[in-house]
């Protein structure tokens, strides 16, 4: 596209080699799911100003050159599916204007660098797929409460989910799976407010690009922004429903102790994973509030007690996994829990009922010791020796 407009946009192509030579003044650059190769270390030196730039599912890879200060006016940022290595430069904490920042299935470590609060408008974090490290920083908290998506997925976070994280009032997706996270799970994760909402939310980010720099003349394009989660046990993308997702994601992490009540109070959930953990105690009978869930994993756990009966409560419950745990007695009948495979159920000894094998104590119906009354029916028998139990 030439000096008549500010938009350069070859996605979704086979294009090859490295990045062609694109006219400085253009401020949206979308090169993404094309087969381009080599680093980005001229990108300091080629554009004049920057709204948009998505590099994603390229064959792109190097260190991500640390010249940010220069592109106040960035709104996305978009560098997932690379092989960019290193440390994520300091001075992205310059774009106090971005609002959606993908580094995702990249090699980035280290910890986060302080000078990423700073980038205050931020709605979606995306670092998923990295090896970075240190405790998740209380900054997250404390400066970025417009985020709405979090994600920290396979990385090598470690210590306490600290406190501050629940000032994140408009978060929607919270993914912190797949680390070395230990301690408790906090109980203020009732702040959550968006997350007790049941419907859509919208997720739309709205930028407004200016042609040839005139400060009159511009374009506004409104982004639909999306999220690479996993459901279900595989990666999909959400677009422009991404406002439906609430998602809460600690599995595989090193967290013990209980389940506090608070979280049934996130009513709008549609999944929650704590699978993986060293988490203990009964499973409360709040879980039956979360009658939005979809998707409910708390396997490999040592959770003990019985499967409480309000579960049944979840009618739109499409994905359910208790197995590996401590649980016992009769699994609740007469509801979809029979629907699911027994699986989902194994590895709890003490557990009974459908749709297990193992049958409950009366599920079969028992007769009384044979009496000797000469060959006659049992017209002089006891009472009591004829009985059975019957089962709900």
């Amino acid at each position: 596209m030439g000096k008549g407009g500010s938009r350069r946009v070859v996605s979704h192509n086979h294009f090859e080699g490295p990045i062609p030579a694109l006219p400085s003044h253009i401020s949206y650059v979308d090169l993404s799911k094309n087969k381009f190769s080599g680093t980005i270390s001229s990108l300091c030196f080629t554009f004049e100003s920057l709204h948009h730039i998505d590099l994603s599912s390229d064959m792109l890879s190097g260190r991500v050159p640390n010249c940010w200060k220069q592109f106040n006016d960035l709104t996305i940022v978009n560098f997932a599916n690379k092989n960019f290595f290193g440390k994520i430069p300091d001075t992205m904490g310059a774009l106090s204007n971005l609002q959606s920042l993908s580094l995702r299935n990249n090699r980035f470590f280290g910890e986060l660098h302080p000078s990423l609060q700073n980038c205050t408008k931020l709605k979606v974090l995306d670092l998923e797929k990295n090896a970075l490290s240190g405790r998740i920083p209380e900054w997250i908290g404390e400066s970025l409460q417009d985020l709405i998506v979090l994600s920290l997925k396979s990385n090598r976070f470690s210590g306490n989910i600290s406190l501050q994280l629940c000032h994140l009032a408009n978060i929607q997706v919270l993914d912190l799976s797949l680390n070395n996270i230990s301690g408790t799970i906090p109980k203020c994760f009732n702040n959550f407010s968006a997350m007790t909402y049941e419907g859509s939310i919208s997720t739309t980010l709205t930028t407004d690009y200016f042609l040839d720099g005139s400060l009159y003349v511009y374009q506004r394009r409104e982004y639909f922004d999306n999220a690479v989660l996993t459901w279900k046990g595989s990666e999909f993308e959400f677009k422009n429903t991404l406002g439906l997702v609430k998602m809460l994601d600690l599995s595989s992490n090193i967290l013990s102790g209980e389940v506090s009540g608070e979280i049934m109070s996130l009513t709008g959930l549609v999944a929650l994973n704590i699978s993986k953990n060293n988490l203990s105690g009964e499973i409360t009978l709040k879980i039956g509030d979360l009658k939005s869930l979809d998707f409910l994993d708390l396997s490999r756990n040592q959770f003990s007690g019985q499967i409480p009966p309000t579960l049944s409560l979840i009618s739109c419950l499409g994905f359910l996994d208790l197995s590996n745990n401590n649980l016992s007695g009769r699994i609740p009948s007469g509801t979809q829990l029979q629907s699911f495979n027994s699986s989902m159920y194994g590895g709890n000894p003490g557990l009974c009922g459908l749709p297990l094998p193992t049958k409950c104590p009366g599920d079969e119906p028992c007769q009384g010791p044979a009496t000797n009354n000469g060959g006659k029916e049992g017209t002089d028998a006891p009472k009591d020796d004829l009985w059975f139990y019957l089962s709900s």
